[in-house]
């Protein structure tokens, strides 16, 4: 449950007081007493960025902002700042918190928030004592003349939407099947006022979406073709922007395996591009952005069975390419060549891909940020990379030039699913260019989607990257 952020409407000088300012800056007078001056400028002289000081009714706490960086780090770095205040408050049990800037900086308050937010999130539905284990924060006010309640009640509805996207990809399979995922998604859409249809098993059977339909043989469990609209009566765009998701709401690797340990025992997971592309549309239409966006997420599991999909398979998919099929474990790209080859009936001015899709991707860059590739003009790119930058779900562009699709020609079919060991990441890009007739990016999070060890305000397990990236990148378009 998302702490509750607020304006400031009446102060106490009893309320936990956090005070931001920059680093050589000196607090301003009447706050603390001469003993606790003293006590701030020794925490200072040891570099100490975060102090806190007892006034035994309150807890004040000063965060240094740190002169060393600028613009969008200098945001990050408040952000993760403010993991370290969530830390203190959890130990002391602190329930209610005030935020304000000396300077009246409403962008580094505003991060400084959306930080501690963030690093607020739990999942905690399948512990049997989860009472035990909340955090205490229950309530954020912000102190600030400069920042308006428009602004905080936005910033609310993204750390919402990231919350909704986080809690989608740390389901398990055994609640989260393609038709639940689709459930969850009409509930998001029910909310936040974008509409949902879904596709179920006969639909998608008579649509003829091949590459869909051959990753599911092998699953006891129907798949779902799920299209959500935000469409606002004063949209900017005339053509909309199409987003796809991958929805493989569980991938042992089918009848090519997956190993267990780090690799099939977070598969959960493989759905995170569906969860950014709901919860973008959940923050859109939440905050009412002036922008047409469609979204559609193909949805199945992937398992090996009697009647699973094999390596050699020939598959003839939605638009009627015949796709060779030489490893089962590159099925997400089998999904969304459907979904993307469906998406031209939009005519859409862009389109962009999700996807956990590659291990090239993850071993490339690590989880600091998304592998993308594009043929999208470059003030669109450029835009994507700004909008990077401002979230911190940095871009790191890869080639994509046009000998790479040479690689997935098959000498029996159209194409095949994979372009052999080199360039793995690109040639899966390449697979999923061939169903488009639009401008395109594929955005791979295989890397920064699902993390095993805590990390900052990402925390642990679900991330939701996706949502604030393609949030800031479609805003920018208004």
């Amino acid at each position: 449950m998302t702490a509750k952020i607020n304006k400031l409407v009446k102060s106490s000088v009893e309320d936990n007081l956090v005070i931001i300012i920059p680093e050589k800056e000196k607090l301003k007078p009447g706050l603390i007493s001469k003993e606790e001056l003293k006590y701030v400028e020794t925490c200072r002289k040891n570099k100490d960025s975060l102090i806190v000081l007892n006034q035994f009714k309150r807890w004040l706490i000063i965060q240094l902002v740190p002169e060393k960086y600028k613009g969008a780090r200098l945001l990050e770095e408040l952000r993760k700042s403010a993991v370290s205040l969530h830390k203190i408050l959890n130990a002391s049990k602190v329930e209610r918190i005030v935020l304000s800037h000396q300077a009246e900086n409403k962008d580094q308050l505003l991060a400084y928030t959306e930080g501690l937010a963030l690093a607020n999130y739990q999942f905690l539905k399948y512990f049997t004592k989860a009472t035990e284990k909340l955090h205490s924060l229950k309530e954020i006010h912000i102190s600030s003349a400069k920042t308006s309640q428009k602004e905080i009640q936005e910033l609310v509805n993204l750390v919402d939407a990231v919350y909704h996207a986080r809690d989608l990809i740390n389901e398990p399979n055994s609640f989260l099947t393609a038709t639940q995922l689709a459930k969850e998604i009409k509930l998001l859409g029910k909310e936040a006022g974008f509409s949902v249809e879904v596709f179920e098993k006969a639909k998608i059977e008579s649509l003829k979406m091949g590459g869909l339909l051959a990753v599911n043989l092998g699953s006891v469990e129907p798949p779902t073709f799920s299209i959500l609209e935000w469409k606002p009566v004063k949209a900017v765009n005339s053509r909309p922007i199409v987003l796809v998701g991958k929805g493989v709401v569980y991938d042992t690797g089918g009848l090519s395996l997956k190993p267990t340990a780090d690799s099939m025992d977070y598969m959960k997971a493989d759905m995170s591009g569906a969860a950014a592309v709901a919860c973008t549309l959940f923050a859109l239409a939440k905050n009412k952005i002036p922008v047409h966006v469609i979204a559609l997420v193909p949805s199945t599991d992937n398992r090996p069975s009697g009647n699973a999909y094999a390596p050699g398979d020939v598959i003839k998919m939605y638009d009627g390419t015949t796709v060779e099929m030489l490893n089962a474990d590159a099925e997400g790209r089998m999904i969304l060549g459907d979904a993307l080859a469906y998406a031209k009936k939009y005519k859409p001015q862009l389109g962009i891909t999700i996807a956990t899709l590659t291990g090239a991707a993850a071993r490339a860059i690590g989880k600091l940020g998304i592998v993308t590739m594009t043929n999208a003009d470059r003030k669109t790119v450029e835009q994507l990379k700004i909008s990077g930058d401002n979230v911190y779900e940095r871009i790191a562009e890869l080639p994509f030039w046009d000998e790479y699709a040479e690689m997935i020609k098959s000498d029996i079919a159209d194409i095949q699913n994979v372009g052999g060991s080199d360039a793995g990441a690109i040639t899966a890009g390449k697979f999923l260019e061939h169903f488009t007739n639009y401008p395109f990016i594929h955005l791979d999070i295989a890397g920064s989607a699902f993390i095993k060890k805590a990390d900052s305000y990402k925390g642990k397990g679900g991330t939701g990257i996706g949502v604030r990236l393609l949030y800031d990148f479609i805003c920018s378009q208004a």
